[in-house]
């Protein structure tokens, strides 16, 4: 086995710098740490703002379906609104007839943040430095490869039922 001190081969295709999942990693991490005190001023953490995203966009919308919008298991989503809630950000309703289900909704007070929040994509742009058409083709790039994951992951599974089944 070669030592780890020795420099990676080009053509090596499992050389970290080469995997995308590294990249998209890396890039996820720092992405968020850079927004922390952008978003501090708000009250609110990375999570906290997509969720008010959500709802700015598109409030009211039932907890499953901010959950499906975001991509996160309801687990991981509930001490988001929670703390949303205790900041007296959001609030949830009832729906009739179905005592598990409920509505979430910007507060009077989630409202008025929104007009703060505005200054947001323009801080994020002008900090970061890269013109706006690079990361607007960023994100589509990226928007493009979920959407390439999706249509993967349903033949993913299956092999891997078949794989646990011989």
């Amino acid at each position: 086995m070669a030592p780890i001190s020795d420099p990676p081969r080009q053509d090596d295709p499992l050389a970290l710098d080469r995997q995308v999942c590294f990249a998209l990693a890396v890039a996820s991490r720092s992405v968020i740490a850079f927004y922390r005190p952008i978003l501090e001023p708000l009250g609110l953490t990375h999570p906290q703002y997509l969720v008010m995203l959500a709802l700015w966009q598109h409030a009211p919308l039932r907890f499953g379906e901010v959950a499906q919008q975001l991509r996160l298991d309801p687990a991981t989503l509930t001490p988001i609104v929670k703390r949303l809630e205790a900041q007296e950000l959001v609030e949830r309703q009832r729906v009739d007839g179905d005592d598990r289900t409920f509505t979430l909704s910007p507060t009077e007070k989630g409202a008025a943040l929104r007009d703060r929040a505005v200054a947001v994509p323009r801080m994020v742009v002008e900090r970061l430095g890269m013109p706006i058409e690079r990361l607007t083709a960023l994100r589509d790039e990226l928007t493009g490869l979920i959407a390439a994951v999706d249509r993967a992951a349903p033949s993913a599974r299956a092999e891997e039922n078949r794989s646990s089944q011989r």
